[in-house]
Order: structure tokens, then C-alpha cells, then sequence
């Protein structure tokens, strides 16, 4: 699981909704360059509607869907992805909004090297993955972070992740067909019983991997030094109550290690 960087008061990076743009403009900050961003052609403009519609029928109950939603990337850079996906609720720390798990942006007035930017930026804040959408090439594709690029998803597969109670086909994202079509498919998948028993396991592990991030941005806004051993026990860790143990204790620990002792 990706752990975002912390954005409490000792954190080196700015909270996600402190502002560098006057949110509402046609503006956006990257890299400490200001950048107009033109209103959407047609093209794109449709997309973005069938975007966010198709998000919302695939998403979890724990996340929900924006558009176009400001997110303060660096101390240089904020910046509004097409379509963001973050969970429900605050974070359990900052008690301000979380950060993105899934980004899109699509690609049409703006080129794909400044859609790389973006994506460079965002997953340097911590979003676990960011997609771009080629309207004109219709494909879609996943910006990799050992590559420092782009990488092309198989037209016939589907995007599968923790955000999403069903996987996301891809034809559904590369191709202008109806956004009905695809949210049926997946809103009537999403009241099958085989769904909802996985839905009800889903929820406990994805609790479980909640508040292991909680411990560790408790730690990490703490600055107690964090191993990468110690970090990798607290992310493996699937003992519920164990964890909720291990958060109490992080806010007073003098050590990680006092936090990690066998109960």
C-alpha cells in the first residue's frame, strides 16, 4: 500500500487544499510556472462527463469522485486533476481531505508531455496511480514511476483496484460509447450476493490498511525514526485490534520499537 506524505504542521509538504491558484480560474500552478488551462473542446468535454459518470458506478462506498478538484502536489505546484477518486471522510490525522488514490486526466486540448508533468507531480505526493486518456490515439494509459513514462494498458483488459468495487474496463475509458451501458454492467455487478459477502471482507481489510497508514503518519508526523523493516511490519500487519493498539501507542511512543512490542 502507497502511503501518502504527511501533511500535518511538521510535515515538509503543504496540505492538499492550501491553495497557490484562486480556486474556481482557468489556472493551474506546476513547478512554479502558471499555466491557463483553455475550457475543454467538444470532445473532451464529453469525455469528462462520461469520466465522472463511469467513476461514480465503479467506485467503493468508502470512496467517492471529483472533478477537476484542486490538489497542492509541492510547494511549487497545484494543480486539478480531470477526475480525482479519494476516500470518504477526513484523514485520520490531519482532519483535512485525503489524497487521491486514482487520478485521470485526459488527453485533447492539453499534449501528453504536460499530462506527464501532472502525473509526474501527483505521484510525487503520493497518488497510487494516475491515468491518461488519448481521445484522439483512443488508449489509455498508466504513468509508471520506475519509468518516468507512460505505459500503454492492453485495450481489452480492465482496470482493477481497491478504489473500485468492480474492475474498470479499458474500452470503457479509450472509446466514446455509451456511459449507461458500462454503469448498468457495473451497478447491477455491484448487488450480486457473490459482491456483496467480497464487499463486506473488503471493508475490514481496507479498515486494516487505514489505520496502518494512520500509525504510520502519526510516526512519520512525530519524526520518530522509521526503519524500513519496521515500516514493512506495520503494513503487514492484519490483526485489526492489534493495529488500533499500535495507534494508540504511536502518539505517545518514545520509540517505534516500544510500539511494535508483542502484546
Amino acid at each position: 500500500m502507497s502511503i501518502p506524505p504527511d501533511s500535518g504542521a511538521d510535515s515538509d509538504w503543504p496540505p492538499l487544499d492550501e491553495r497557490l491558484v484562486t480556486p474556481g480560474t482557468r489556472y493551474e500552478m506546476l513547478d512554479g510556472e502558471l499555466i491557463y488551462v483553455p475550457p475543454a473542446d467538444g470532445p473532451h468535454g464529453t469525455r469528462h462527463a462520461q469520466l465522472a459518470a463511469v467513476l461514480e458506478a465503479h467506485v467503493t462506498a468508502d470512496f467517492q469522485v471529483a472533478v477537476d478538484m484542486l490538489t497542492r502536489t509541492s510547494k511549487t505546484s497545484d494543480i486539478a486533476p480531470d477526475a480525482s477518486v479519494f476516500p470518504r471522510g477526513p484523514h485520520p490525522v490531519t482532519g483535512r481531505r485525503q489524497l487521491d488514490h486514482l487520478s485521470f486526466e485526459i488527453a485533447s486540448t492539453q499534449t501528453l508531455a504536460y499530462v506527464a508533468r501532472k502525473a509526474r507531480s501527483l505521484a510525487a505526493r503520493g497518488v497510487r496511480r494516475v491515468f491518461a486518456i488519448s481521445i484522439d490515439r483512443k488508449r489509455v494509459l498508466e504513468w509508471s514511476r520506475e519509468l518516468d513514462a507512460w505505459t500503454m494498458l492492453d485495450p481489452a483488459s480492465a482496470i482493477a483496484d481497491p478504489a473500485l468495487a468492480v474492475p474498470l474496463p479499458i474500452a470503457a475509458l479509450a472509446h466514446a460509447i455509451r456511459a449507461e451501458d458500462v454503469m448498468s454492467d457495473a451497478l447491477r455487478a455491484k448487488r450480486t450476493p457473490a459482491f456483496l459477502a467480497e464487499r463486506d471482507e473488503g471493508r475490514i481489510e481496507g479498515r486494516i490498511d487505514a489505520i496502518a497508514a494512520a500509525v504510520i503518519a502519526v510516526l512519520t508526523a512525530r519524526a520518530l525514526p522509521l526503519a524500513d523493516d519496521q515500516r514493512a511490519a506495520i503494513l503487514a500487519e492484519r490483526d485489526l485490534g492489534r493495529l488500533e493498539r499500535w495507534l494508540a501507542r504511536a502518539v505517545t511512543c518514545a520509540r517505534v520499537a516500544d510500539l511494535l512490542v508483542a502484546d
